[in-house]
């Protein structure tokens, strides 16, 4: 089953996606915020023959919904009514964090950080998801979810 991992953001979306067995994810180009996101989000999906989308869920270190959280909440329904796929929350807290992390220790300019951001925190956003999730989404794939 191949899904799509979205990194909310304000100004733009970290975009990834699986391979068709849902093992491995890939970075895409991150998408800038506009009007037409929502359904930008739906070409990429029908294009990538997207099975479910996962969306970071920016919750506080301790756990609870803040402004960002609700934000992206709001925009996973408006993913869910525009796609009509199946659309997962799952917990981010750590995903920009670690990524900024990894390339520090990569030793990469200001620049290339900023450009590969969202796309490293959605591969991570997708790796933690399909990995919490493997035998759940292997379950739903054998019985045609």
């Amino acid at each position: 089953m191949r899904v799509l991992a979205i990194d909310y953001g304000r100004v733009r979306l970290g975009l990834a996606v699986s391979d068709e067995d849902g093992i491995v994810a890939t970075p895409l180009p991150a998408l800038p915020r506009s009007r037409r996101d929502v359904e930008a989000i739906e070409a990429l999906a029908h294009e990538r023959c997207v099975e479910r989308i996962v969306v970071g869920l920016p919750l506080h270190m301790s756990g609870a919904h803040g402004t960002m959280a609700e934000e992206a909440t709001t925009f996973a329904s408006r993913v869910r009514e525009q796609t009509g796929l199946p659309v997962d929350l799952f917990d981010e807290r750590w995903t920009s964090s670690e990524a900024e992390r990894a390339m520090l220790e990569g030793d990469l300019s200001r620049q290339r950080r900023k450009t590969l951001r969202d796309g490293l925190a959605a591969v991570l956003l997708l790796q933690a998801y399909l990995a919490a999730s493997a035998g759940d989404l292997g379950t739903r794939w054998a019985r045609g979810d």
